[in-house]
């Protein structure tokens, strides 16, 4: 584990430094708020060891910035020679995870570390979940980045709503966004390869077939359920799989739920969902270009997705490009109207 220390008081630092170095941690030290964000921008340090008053950035701003940046999270322990509550509560509320007084004692600090560790491993085991779901995925190789593309467009969907102060839509719900959206088509490990791979337009059995991996991926994601009740972000990845083909009039599946029946992270996948089908080539089709997708979007708005979020994710033009164009989708090239059976 690698953990970024920093402080201006050399003391403190060389303190924090040995104790770590001796419990086996690979140590790097600063002294100011700029240099640290600096080497937290790189994404190498998961855990960050910061004083509250130094040059620079004071370690407030400095967990400020953290908190904004995009990637793994950082644990945060913030040191200072204040005491009180509300000192406590000033740092908590800016972003940092811990709070210790100075002088710090060895083994406080240990146990604190030792709780970030167990914290960022947790997030380890969340990355797990995006390997299985590549895994899932590999099964139809033609789909290239379409999970990364799902998961980004999602969250820029959800941080758009948050910025809208839509109800119940905080940093929690956009992180478990993020993680649990490449789920989605979880349930397709258990679609036999004479439908899943099929090349041509799906029969009516083999449509009722395909369409069986929302109860699939609903299914399995429920059994990991029942041995975790409280993993809020396991209940999302359930709605998920199971809602991100309904339709907002109820033309959807796999129980036609309509309008706010529908849980709102499968509403929002599934315009995700739609809009990577229409602008990735398939073997089936060519890609759509943005303009072309957002005038089909427009006009399934209130039909096939929320009217209220149909035009918000539209909105997103210079993300939903920037997103395209990292994970080379293959967008711009007009073509018919996609069979929305192999879409499925």
């Amino acid at each position: 584990m690698k953990i970024l220390v920093a402080d201006d008081d050399t003391v403190t630092v060389e303190l924090v430094r040995r104790t770590l170095l001796r419990a086996g941690y690979d140590v790097t030290a600063v002294g100011d708020g700029e240099a640290a964000l600096a080497h937290l921008a790189g994404g190498q340090f998961r855990l960050l060891i910061s004083d509250w008053e130094m040059p620079g950035h004071t370690g407030l701003e400095l967990c400020r910035h953290v908190r904004r940046l995009d990637g793994g999270y950082v644990y945060i322990i913030v040191l200072s020679a204040r005491s009180g509550t509300s000192s406590v509560v000033e740092a908590l509320s800016a972003g940092a995870d811990e709070f210790l007084s100075k002088p710090v004692e060895a083994s406080e600090l240990l146990v604190r570390v030792r709780t970030g560790v167990r914290l960022i491993s947790m997030e380890t085991r969340e990355m797990a979940l995006f390997a299985l779901a590549k895994l899932a995925e590999s099964r139809d190789n033609e789909t290239g980045a379409h999970l990364e593309r799902v998961r980004e467009y999602s969250k820029a969907l959800a941080k758009a709503l948050q910025a809208a102060g839509h109800p119940g839509v905080d940093d929690e719900f956009v992180r478990n966004i993020y993680l649990t959206s490449p789920l989605h088509d979880i349930g397709k490990v258990g679609i036999p390869d004479t439908v899943l791979l099929k090349p041509d337009r799906l029969s009516d059995r083999e449509f009722a077939i395909m369409k069986q991996h929302t109860l699939i991926g609903a299914e399995t994601i429920d059994a990991v359920l029942k041995i975790n009740p409280e993993a809020a972000f396991l209940r999302m990845a359930r709605d998920i799989a199971l809602t991100h083909h309904e339709q907002w009039t109820g033309g959807g599946y796999p129980h036609g739920l309509r309008g706010e029946a529908i849980p709102l992270p499968g509403r929002i996948v599934a315009l995700a969902d739609v809009y990577d089908a229409l602008t990735s080539k398939r073997v089936y089709k060519a890609a759509f270009s943005h303009e072309v997708a957002q005038r089909i979007i427009a006009e399934s708005s209130g039909t096939q997705f929320d009217p209220a979020l149909a035009p918000i994710f539209l909105g997103l033009e210079p993300q939903l490009h920037a997103i395209r164009t990292t994970y080379a989708p293959g967008a711009g090239e007009a073509a018919p109207a996609p069979d929305a059976r192999r879409a499925a």
